[in-house]
């Protein structure tokens, strides 16, 4: 229950998002999540950061090997959630 209250927070899976397909300065993350304000933007890192799904690099914020692992596990869940979106679109 811990990791859906994490990942339920707003924000954070969008961060995880952006991150998972590249590594992203704190004002390129902030651009790709829709300008979220500063303040906003640094409580979500920590608490990825905290949780050791997020660490910071010179290239800037990328996944942990276990925050790739997390979204990887995740991935059957994007394809259902795409079926999903698919079949109730047609109704």
């Amino acid at each position: 229950m811990a990791l859906f209250d994490l990942l339920g927070r707003k924000w954070n899976m969008s961060i995880m998002w952006e991150l998972n397909s590249e590594p992203l300065s704190f004002r390129g993350l902030q651009q790709r999540c829709d300008s979220m304000s500063p303040s906003v933007l640094n409580t979500r890192i920590k608490q990825l950061t905290e949780a050791e799904l997020v660490f910071t690099t010179s290239e800037g914020y990328k996944l942990t090997e276990l925050g790739v692992s997390l979204m990887q596990t995740l991935d059957p869940l994007r394809d259902w959630a795409a079926e999903w979106e698919d079949k109730i679109s047609k109704q």
